[in-house]
């Protein structure tokens, strides 16, 4: 089996183009074991689509299915240009979540940077979550998975690696949730780190930083319309969000190499 490691902004996966394994969940939790495999956030699988130009199915760290992976989305459009599966720098792309739609921007014959229109997210009423001795408070949020949106004052101190598994699990999300810890920069920029259901800390999550940019707007804190600088452990991310709260996410694709596994 041949796959290629890409990365958006530090949020890595081992692509293949075919049809999915029998035993894709054993084989994303080997392959992705950073000590033992090849290393990586999971598996994203490509192939043709009845409804769209592709479909695309991601398998996490621990072997679970995601529904949508904003940073691997962007890969899968590089992936299909770049490889000759396509010429068409507008695509409409599968996914659990349902189809969307990418803007590739072309410089050189390859695909520098990718635009998703990520459809609308729906941003919850604040809750409290009883963890550990504390109370948390968060901004749940829909983007087609997920997201639990926790603002906090200093990033310095948050507490990923604490509380993110605690609320990844939590009661109040019976099928886990990706759990987003938000620092106000300015009404243009915020400052993010993530815990993803399934994988752990990882560098970004596209969906994350939509899902923080729409619970940051809802909050008054950035204005609709404007883009929304998303600073994470891998880079950045530009997210706008519309008056109905339909989001945009701008970013980087790159490949890091391709392998091989024995069958």
């Amino acid at each position: 089996m041949r796959f290629t490691k890409m990365q958006g902004l530090g949020n890595d996966y081992l692509y293949v183009y075919g049809d999915v394994p029998q035993n894709i969940a054993e084989l994303s939790r080997k392959l992705s074991d950073r000590h033992f495999g090849a290393g990586s956030d999971g598996m994203i699988y490509i192939s043709p689509s009845d409804t769209a130009d592709f479909k695309m199915r991601i398998f996490n760290a621990d072997g679970s299915e995601a529904m949508m992976c904003g940073n691997g989305i962007r890969c899968v459009g590089k992936y299909v240009y770049d490889k000759g599966y396509t010429d068409k720098t507008r695509l409409t792309i599968e996914t659990l979540s349902g189809i969307k739609t990418l803007e590739l921007n072309i410089r050189c014959g390859r695909v520098r940077s990718v635009s998703v229109d990520m459809g609308r997210a729906v941003v919850q009423d604040d809750m409290e979550l009883p963890a550990g001795k504390q109370t948390v408070i968060c901004t749940p949020v829909s983007v087609g998975n997920p997201h639990a949106v926790i603002f906090i004052s200093d990033m310095e101190k948050a507490p990923v690696a604490l509380l993110g598994p605690q609320i990844e699990k939590h009661s109040a999300f019976p099928g886990g949730v990706n759990v987003e810890f938000i620092q106000v920069i300015s009404e243009h920029k915020l400052r993010m780190r993530v815990w993803e259901r399934g994988s752990g800390i990882t560098m970004a999550c596209g969906t994350g930083a939509c899902a923080s940019a729409a619970a940051a707007v809802r909050k008054g804190f950035c204005n609709c319309g404007s883009p929304i600088t998303v600073v994470l452990d891998g880079g950045e991310l530009r997210i706008t969000v519309s008056p109905d709260n339909d989001i945009t996410m701008s970013g980087p694709a790159e490949f890091v190499y391709e392998g091989e596994v024995a069958s």
